[in-house]
């Protein structure tokens, strides 16, 4: 049986081994998202009986159209690892365990709409709403003030603009609108620096309170992105740069996987 599996080439010159294994892979890994438009996994293993100890020479992974936590879209994702240690015994029962951690080289793309459509996802939303910190209610006489209609546009040289009403509940909705920097710190922080407020569209009465809340919003954004907040078990992501691209924000880095992380 096991000769069969490392030996056999389909007509495409595919390793049956290559072949189950990139069938089990790609199942284990669609199953991280709750929704996926394609996901497609290609394993190298030269020559193929190394697999039967474990031992594949690469594992590549892209995907389109994904959504994590069913609230967060991503266009598309890809990771590329070196050398990987896996329990081929599981792979036999349909699983992909590995046995011990690797690092992968990653690359994610989001959309501008993806982006917009994430704010109104509960784990940020949380974060922008009934706020109740001294700096915000000394503006709104003592009443919490949430940031509403959040919506974003991608501008080259990884700059943003941030356009929100700020609801100080007193029935008055303030317009906000500003650029920011978008930056990596850490490897794990998206920063949001350098804000530079735009008054042309504010009434002329409400600017000096649209200028305090939109730099207030701008701290909060700046506080909000973690990627270890958001990280799947097992997997750890690192960022090395982004920029923007039209109407795209790509980040590159890698991941730490420490295990196989469960369903989204």
């Amino acid at each position: 049986m096991f000769g069969g599996l490392t030996g056999l080439k389909d007509p495409k010159g595919t390793d049956w081994g290559e072949q189950m294994l990139n069938t089990v892979a790609s199942q284990t890994i669609r199953h991280l998202f709750s929704q996926s438009e394609s996901v497609e996994v290609f394993v190298r293993c030269y020559p193929s009986s190394k697999l039967l100890q474990g031992s594949i020479d690469s594992f590549k992974m892209s995907g389109r159209g994904l959504v994590i936590r069913r609230e967060f879209a991503v266009e598309e994702m890809s990771f590329e690892t070196d050398a990987v240690a896996i329990d081929f015994g599981a792979v036999l029962s349909g699983k992909l365990n590995l046995k011990q951690p690797t690092q992968a080289i990653a690359q994610v793309i989001l959309s501008e709409a993806g982006i917009n459509q994430s704010f109104n996802a509960e784990l940020v939303k949380k974060r922008l709403i009934n706020l109740s910190v001294p700096a915000l209610t000394a503006l709104s006489g003592g009443e919490p003030v949430s940031f509403t209609e959040v919506q974003v546009q991608l501008l080259p040289e990884n700059r943003l603009r941030i356009m929100a009403k700020a609801d100080l509940n007193n029935g008055e909705l303030i317009p906000l609108s500003m650029t920011v920097t978008l930056a990596v710190e850490r490897r794990r922080r998206i920063s949001f620096k350098d804000p530079q407020v735009e008054l042309e569209l504010v009434p002329e009465a409400q600017q000096e309170i649209s200028q305090t809340l939109s730099i207030a919003l701008a701290e909060i954004l700046d506080n909000m992105v973690d990627l270890d907040r958001f990280d799947l078990d097992g997997v750890k992501m690192r960022l090395n740069r982004l920029e923007t691209e039209d109407k795209k924000l790509i980040f590159s880095g890698y991941a730490e996987i420490e295990r196989m992380p469960r369903s989204s």
